[in-house]
């Protein structure tokens, strides 16, 4: 008998890994995004094996992720709650671009999800007691 969970949606793991490389083609060459990754990111396919081994156990349930991304983006300190709009959208972009509808509107939804509890995450590192911003 197996107790694996189904996936959350229609989506393989090569389907990941291409989204997760065009994402990242597309932030390196972002003005935004590109300079705040560059300053973390110095192994690009191992980060995007990482970000892969990531979605693919948030997803397909795989067990090969060990990660927080949660203290990765408060740690990094030049991540900021602005930053995620961005970032979705263009994460959006390429699901739309890459995937059947039904599949991009799925990794959209949890995408966002996500998104809202990273934003959240930062901006609590951004601001003290009362939500008072954080000026240094």
């Amino acid at each position: 008998m197996s107790t694996a969970l189904p996936p959350r949606f229609d989506v393989t793991r090569a389907e990941i890994e291409r989204v997760v490389a065009r994402f990242y083609a597309a932030v390196r060459a972002h003005p935004g995004l590109g300079p705040v990754f560059a300053v973390h990111v110095d192994d690009w396919p191992a980060h995007e094996e990482k970000v892969t081994r990531f979605w693919a156990n948030t997803i397909l349930h795989e067990r090969s992720y060990d990660g927080s991304p949660m203290m990765a983006h408060i740690k990094a300190g030049n991540v900021k709650p602005g930053m995620f709009s961005t970032w979705l959208a263009l994460f959006d972009r390429v699901l739309e671009e890459e995937l059947h509808p039904d599949q991009a509107a799925a990794w959209s939804a949890l995408a966002h999800r996500i998104g809202r509890s990273l934003r959240a995450g930062v901006t609590e590192r951004e601001t003290l007691a009362g939500g008072v911003p954080k000026l240094r």
